[in-house]
């Protein structure tokens, strides 16, 4: 991998990871459609490890609301119970959200880890991402807001991020979906779904570290994954707040659309 393709891969990753579009899914796409033949080991630990550019965009973006669940949770952990404030309640049901991921990324690692070589699997779980948006939007009743979220809310929406492991399933996508399908406004579900991605990049991020020793001449691509890192980063904290102000106005119908669109373009391009 070259500097120029970490370069683009990182602005691709920045955009794509909070637009309900598939991140994952366009890391396997540009490559192939740019004709780019990067080593399968180098892809996805970059993959994997360009998400922490992302995280740090949410870090800097939601850095009040992380902070104020972050000591709420702290004391509750002091005093042995659950405070039951707004910020409390928040962070303990993001934990709760973390978990179905975070069991089926240890059960399903190989599984995912070979969907990343399949261009034809990345355009049929594109459409599964546009379902899941379609569906939202037509059955989403809009009524409630974060305030109002409850353990059953986080479990299904915990779940809906599961399928996010597979490139062509956006994350971001499926847990606002799952949100609205519970009947979350679009910012509220929004706004969960890059809250709780906080976990899961973190735990992504430091289980690539462990793979970062089978990658010959590591020390010549620490330096490709810094540009791709910084790239991810900053385009990554401008698509936050665009998509959030987006969704204040309008639908994700488009999105669906476009995911839709994609994947009938890939496979009739194969």
């Amino acid at each position: 991998m070259s500097f120029f393709q970490s370069f683009i891969l990182g602005i691709v990753q920045g955009l794509t990871e909070f637009l309900p579009i598939s991140s994952s899914g366009h890391l396997v796409l540009v490559p192939a459609l740019l004709g780019w033949e990067i080593p399968a080991d180098q892809a996805f630990v970059f993959d994997v490890l360009v998400q922490l550019g992302t995280l740090v965009a949410v870090f800097v973006y939601f850095w009040a609301d992380l902070r104020a669940m972050g000591l709420a949770m702290w004391q509750d952990v002091r005093r042995r119970t659950i405070s039951g404030t707004e910020m409390s309640r928040l962070g303990w049901f993001i934990v709760l959200a973390t978990l179905p991921a975070g069991f089926a990324g240890i059960l399903l690692k190989s599984q995912v880890e070979e969907a990343f070589d399949s261009v034809t699997a990345t355009a049929y779980f594109l459409f599964l991402t546009a379902i899941f948006l379609f569906t939202a939007e037509r059955f989403g009743r809009r009524s409630r807001s974060l305030n109002g979220i409850t353990w059953a809310d986080a479990l299904w929406i915990g779940f809906f991020q599961v399928a996010a492991m597979f490139p062509g399933v956006s994350r971001s996508g499926s847990t606002i979906a799952g949100g609205m399908l519970r009947h979350l406004d679009r910012t509220s579900a929004a706004r969960f779904s890059f809250l709780m991605a906080v976990p899961i990049m973190i735990a992504a991020g430091l289980l690539s570290l462990l793979d970062l020793k089978d990658i010959p001449n590591l020390d010549h691509f620490l330096p490709v994954l810094g540009v791709g890192f910084l790239t991810s980063a900053i385009t990554g904290y401008f698509a936050i707040r665009w998509l959030i102000a987006f969704l204040s106005r309008r639908s994700l119908v488009y999105f669906g659309v476009y995911v839709l669109l994609l994947g009938l373009a890939v496979l009739i391009g194969l």
